[in-house]
């Protein structure tokens, strides 16, 4: 299948996981509690295994110098940025726990965040299609509860449930649009510098968003329970690492 299908494949089935927010309706706050916060330590776990065991290795390959390394730093740069100034951060929380209706602020925010992924799995495609499948499954485990803590803000805030999906799928689709951007670009320019980027993005989510979330509730068997998901996510990003042929990281 050629790659720019790769591409918008995995741009719609990304797009799609917003319809797993409508699973808050069904929850009650305790057992979202229960469940999600695990999926965070999971998401945080496979987000830094991603970047450090694959995104990073294939861009130190085909990269020259400590260009991987700044192309690391830029990835992480930008969504800090982008958080100072709209002063927007993951949110996996229950509904109860949302005082102030922010809707279209999650949505645009979230759609951003949305295009710079697309952008970072779409740059893996163009080198290794089995690179970009493993920096898409990455993005998904990551991609499931925040969308579960998305929807629970759009309907605390007022939004109707049809609405809160409608508008959550669009935001989704940012990130077909960013996979589509990396694919034009990459007819006239080298987006290798891509893998590098995504690593950086990966890194930042993990360490400034989610892992502070784990730690709000480290206390006694919870704390072993999302420490472990969170093991239990870098295990399983090693083990493709270590399963997964070395060309699919040495950019072919």
């Amino acid at each position: 299948m050629p790659v720019l299908a790769w591409i918008v494949l995995s741009g719609l089935l990304m797009s799609s996981l917003a319809l797993v927010g409508s699973l808050t309706l069904l929850l009650p706050d305790r057992t979202f509690r229960a469940l999600v916060l695990p999926l965070v330590a999971l998401s945080a776990g496979s987000l830094i295994g991603g970047a450090l065991f694959h995104l990073l290795p294939a861009s130190i390959h085909d990269m020259e110098g400590i260009a991987p390394f700044v192309w690391t730093l830029v990835g992480f740069a930008t969504l800090f940025v982008l958080e100072q100034f709209l002063h927007w951060h993951h949110c996996h929380r229950p509904m109860s726990e949302h005082r102030a209706p922010l809707g279209w602020f999650i949505l645009v925010a979230d759609g951003i965040h949305n295009f710079v992924g697309g952008l970072a799995c779409a740059g893996a495609f163009l080198v290794d299609v089995r690179l970009g499948i493993v920096t898409w499954i990455v993005e998904a485990a990551h991609e499931v509860p925040q969308e579960l803590g998305d929807f629970g803000i759009l309907i605390h805030a007022g939004w109707s449930k049809r609405r809160a999906l409608v508008f959550n799928l669009l935001s989704g689709l940012t990130y077909l649009a960013g996979g589509l951007v990396a694919w034009a670009v990459s007819r006239s320019l080298d987006v290798t510098f891509l893998m590098a980027f995504g690593a950086g993005n990966f890194l930042y989510i993990a360490a400034a968003d989610l892992i502070p979330e784990i730690k709000q509730e480290a206390r006694g068997v919870r704390a072993v329970v999302h420490f472990l998901s969170f093991a239990t996510g870098v295990l399983m990003l090693l083990g493709l690492r270590l399963l997964l042929p070395e060309s699919m990281h040495a950019g072919g």
